[in-house]
């Protein structure tokens, strides 16, 4: 329950359910923490920025999820992963949405 608690907003759902409003939720909350930049390609992020948006990252996202890319040191590369996986969602979702 203390998991939930710390939460800045609903973790990623191994489900998918609620990657697009995840995404948008990750880039505002790391804007606000300044490391936006952490998830940018070709960033010259410091190695603490990186564990600090890694560990942000990982606390919002399913226990699953975590085990499965629990080998990834880079927010980057999690980041792109994790893209990889879900993105297919807005080709699906967003013209549903539009169409309502």
């Amino acid at each position: 329950m203390a998991n939930i608690e710390n939460q800045k907003f609903i973790a990623l759902d191994i489900s998918r359910k609620n990657y697009l409003s995840w995404i948008l939720d990750v880039k505002l909350h790391l804007s606000t923490k300044k490391l936006r930049h952490t998830i940018d390609e070709e960033n010259a992020a410091s190695n603490e920025e990186r564990a600090t948006a890694l560990i942000f990252l990982r606390h919002h996202i399913d226990d699953g999820l975590k085990y499965e890319y629990l080998t990834v040191k880079n927010p980057l590369e999690l980041w792109q992963n994790l893209n990889d996986r879900f993105e297919h969602l807005k080709a699906i979702v967003l013209p549903k949405a539009l169409n309502d």
